[in-house]
């Protein structure tokens, strides 16, 4: 037996919870689920999708109804059991109604990140065996169209947009709108079809292809069940108790599993109501107009909800300024405490604040009705998650990963200890091996990855998940310290998380990204990427020209004004963990050059390869 091995035999048990996973729920997929409410409560809101300024609800009947015709349709179009489907596209209805569709004919759905590169595409269209596309518009159909010679299953291209599609190859793209129509025709003609094609409906099959974002290498196509789609909703929802008459608003990508978690996983099992929002472009004002009671945000989200606020306090009249500062002095030393343990004049604090420039706060992100805001899918700096817990936003970080999924580790809305994720899930037992990693087990663990035995192999190992993920303990929850491959080791022998230091550094309003490194040198440098829109904001309000953003980071001011940011991080690290030397990027990180993902995640080897030269100059 390997070192390795024997540390995964001899694990530490951190935090567990080996309750009978998903037992309050019924032993239902998630497409049986959309039935049995459109049978008990079809004519409840299920979801509402805003077009044109108008928002259009959809009952769970005409839910249910619609995707059993585009099930249907798609079977018509050749679509077999255990058959697949691409999805590219933002949020919208068609995207659950291609999904639940697809499910109900026993098929499996595979979503595609819409800013995805041709490229990109073609390899999970591929490797994935896709044989029908949904596409939003005309723009990713020409992705596909572009691959098509690297493409011989995909028989059919699916148009959600109804523009621009003259000139395609004959019989190749067709309309949702007739695909529905056909599965409509199939349904009248034979209406007990569905329950047919559903009577071997099984927790065992296989319903999502999730692909992982590919920040080392080639994305990999985690399966998902729907034994853990059920597992993993049970989770969240006993965790933080989200039920019927709840409401979200649905806008991160849906290719991405803490997306189906709030969208898919949760409302179908809770029979909460969903909202699609006009576009990502209008995220806030929709934001405002729904006033959720559950809200998910990655960390960028909350650092730019973060920036837009402190860069206002810049612009605003010396009262205001003065009764902000005033509001925060008073209600950030208990902005850690759950509110039932507030004291009499803490809450009468917070309330003097909440009227004075709280609610206004909240007004404008939209969160003024949230019982529980999450934060997750990334590291975030413990500055944020205090700046909006005392704002007033019950902000919590939650861990998981494609693999468990969802969340599977969660801060309790009573007992949040900032900077860590909390403790496990129900149905989920978490532990620590004798290196720190986080190792995980329970019916949310995936169930392998598709097409490739040797990665699932390497990744469950005598029934634990390895999550990549070093951890410690702090005040008996879980703090994730960092990805375990990215952990640097200084010259002077020192271990240093990147990700601890990044984050100090981005909590600043005006930096976007940092990439530091470290690793066996004599200290921390990095590269910075400013924020061209706090930045340029500044640098109007100092009357400071420019006219893009290479000119912009290399003015002077912005340097200097970058050095005082990083001089304040430095003041909350290490000294060893401080930032020596700095170079502000002359570009914008871009997917397109493979300098992130398509969930914005840095591909760090491409960095260090790409600026190799600007790494030297920082080591010179």
């Amino acid at each position: 037996m390997t070192a390795s091995a024997m540390t995964l035999d001899m694990p530490r048990e951190v935090a567990s919870s080996a309750a009978d996973p998903a037992a309050a729920l019924p032993t239902l997929t998630i497409v049986e689920m959309l039935k049995k409410h459109a049978a008990e409560r079809g004519d409840r809101i299920a979801l509402r999708q805003k077009r044109f300024g108008i928002w259009r609800p959809t009952t769970f009947a005409e839910y249910w109804l619609r995707a059993c015709h585009v099930g249907l349709g798609f079977r018509a179009l050749g679509l077999g059991p255990k058959g697949h489907i691409g999805v590219i596209s933002e949020n919208r209805i068609e995207w659950v109604l291609s999904q639940l569709g697809a499910g109900a004919v026993g098929a499996v759905t595979v979503g595609v990140y819409p800013t995805s590169p041709s490229n990109e595409v073609a390899y999970v269209l591929d490797h994935s065996d896709c044989s029908i596309v949904v596409c939003e518009d005309q723009e990713q159909i020409d992705k596909v169209v572009e691959a098509r010679a690297d493409l011989p299953k995909v028989t059919r291209i699916i148009a959600l947009e109804n523009r621009g599609l003259a000139g395609y190859e004959p019989g190749l793209v067709m309309t949702f709108d007739e695909v529905e129509a056909l599965g409509r025709a199939e349904y009248e003609k034979n209406p007990g079809l569905i329950d047919e094609l559903m009577k071997d409906h099984s927790l065992s099959d296989i319903a999502l292809l999730i692909y992982t974002s590919g920040s080392t290498g080639k994305p990999k196509g985690a399966m998902l069940s729907y034994r853990n789609i059920r597992a993993g909703a049970n989770g969240l929802l006993d965790r933080y108790g989200i039920g019927e008459g709840w409401t979200t608003l649905s806008y991160l990508p849906l290719c991405h599993v803490a997306e189906q978690a709030t969208t898919v996983f949760g409302p179908l099992y809770s029979g909460s109501q969903v909202n699609f929002g006009e576009s990502l472009r209008t995220v806030q004002e929709d934001l405002r107009e729904v006033a959720p009671l559950s809200f998910l945000g990655v960390p960028r989200i909350w650092e730019k909800m973060h920036s837009g606020i402190r860069v206002k306090m810049y612009e605003a009249k010396p009262l205001q300024k003065w009764l902000y500062a005033r509001a925060f002095a008073l209600c950030a030393p208990f902005a850690d405490k759950p509110r039932s343990q507030w004291s009499l004049v803490e809450k009468a604090k917070h309330g003097l604040a909440y009227v004075a420039v709280f609610r206004a706060l909240n007004n404008a992100i939209g969160l003024t009705r949230c019982r529980v805001a999450f934060t997750g899918a990334a590291p975030i700096a413990p500055e944020v998650i205090r700046f909006f817990r005392t704002i007033g936003v019950p902000l919590v970080e939650i861990y998981g990963m494609t693999e468990t999924s969802g969340g599977i580790l969660g801060q309790t809305p009573e007992d949040v200890v900032v900077g860590t994720v909390g403790i496990a899930m129900k149905g989920t037992q978490v532990q620590l091996a004798e290196d720190g990693e986080i190792m995980a087990r329970g019916a949310t663990i995936f169930e392998g990855y598709y097409k490739n035995e040797e990665a699932t192999k390497a990744t469950i190992v005598d029934g634990w998940l390895r999550t990549g993920d070093v951890a410690e303990m702090q005040g008996g929850h879980l703090k994730v310290v960092d990805r375990k491959k990215d952990i640097m080791i200084t010259a002077g022998g020192k271990n240093l998380s990147p990700t601890e230091i990044e984050h100090a550094v981005k909590s600043s309003p005006f930096v976007k990204e940092v990439i530091v490194f470290g690793d066996r040198q004599k200290y921390v440098a990095a590269l910075i990427q400013i924020d061209m829109e706090t930045v340029g904001k500044w640098a109007e309000m100092k009357g400071i020209a420019f006219t893009n953003y290479k000119n912009l980071s290399q003015a002077p001011q912005v340097v200097e004004l970058v050095r005082a940011e990083v001089d304040k991080a430095n003041e909350t690290l290490a000294q060893v963990a401080n930032i020596r030397r700095f170079e502000i990027l002359d570009k914008e990180l871009d997917h397109d050059d493979g300098e992130v993902t398509a969930t914005m995640k840095v591909r760090r080897k491409a960095i260090e390869a790409k600026y190799a030269d600007a790494i030297k100059r920082l080591y010179a």
